[in-house]
């Protein structure tokens, strides 16, 4: 069964291919299938990871999934929330990609350092949520969300990662997300554990 991953992250495909190892599925970037991204307007992660799902879906003529994530800060309200990526606005486009990523991380980290500044309150989860749909129009869309809980920093630690990670504290850990090996860092986080739950759902209603 082929799945389009409606993304053209190297890094959700590559994740998502070990997370779904052993299943019968090919999964395929959208990218490579011509497919562009997708609108993201609304106001919740459901319904963007629905949108970007049914998007793809539809314009591949195949099963497809779709993720989307973001930070929420309590003391913010849950803020940035959906527009965790582009919080501080986007940054201007660099020659390479991951240097415009690179920039951009620093500047939603600022602003997020900016907001947070005296707060004592400073609790935080990263949230995911996973859309699977079978084609466009499938009624029943298979929905896997979860929670990674941390605390936000005073200044950032740590080289790996991307986004939030350098201030995003664990405490049953002891270090920050940015400090994680790439491996722990699949097992432990609010993407893996919903690809998790995505699988047993496929597994369940689409594959038994």
């Amino acid at each position: 069964m082929r799945l389009v991953l409606a993304s053209n992250n190297a890094k959700k495909l590559a994740e998502l291919k070990a997370l779904f190892d052993g299943l019968p599925l090919q999964l395929q970037a959208q990218g490579e299938l011509g497919v562009t991204e997708a609108e993201e307007p609304h106001a919740t992660f459901v319904e963007n990871a629905l949108a970007k799902s049914r998007h793809a879906a539809r314009a591949s003529g195949a099963a497809a999934i779709a993720d989307d994530s973001g930070l929420c800060v309590k003391a913010l309200g849950d803020a940035p929330g959906v527009i965790s990526a582009h919080w501080a606005g986007s940054v201007p486009v660099q020659a390479e990609r991951e240097a415009t990523r690179r920039a951009q991380d620093a500047a939603n980290n600022a602003r997020l350092l900016q907001a947070l500044q005296g707060a004592s309150q400073r609790s935080a989860h990263y949230s995911a949520t996973l859309v699977a749909l079978r084609h466009a129009d499938d009624p029943e869309p298979l929905i896997a969300s979860a929670h990674w809980a941390g605390e936000i920093l005073d200044a950032p630690r740590g080289e790996g990662g991307f986004g939030y990670d350098p201030l995003m504290f664990l405490p049953d850990v002891g270090c920050t997300v940015a400090e994680l090996d790439a491996a722990t860092k699949n097992r432990l986080s609010h993407r893996a554990q919903a690809a998790q739950q995505m699988r047993a759902l496929i597994l369940a209603h689409w594959l038994s």
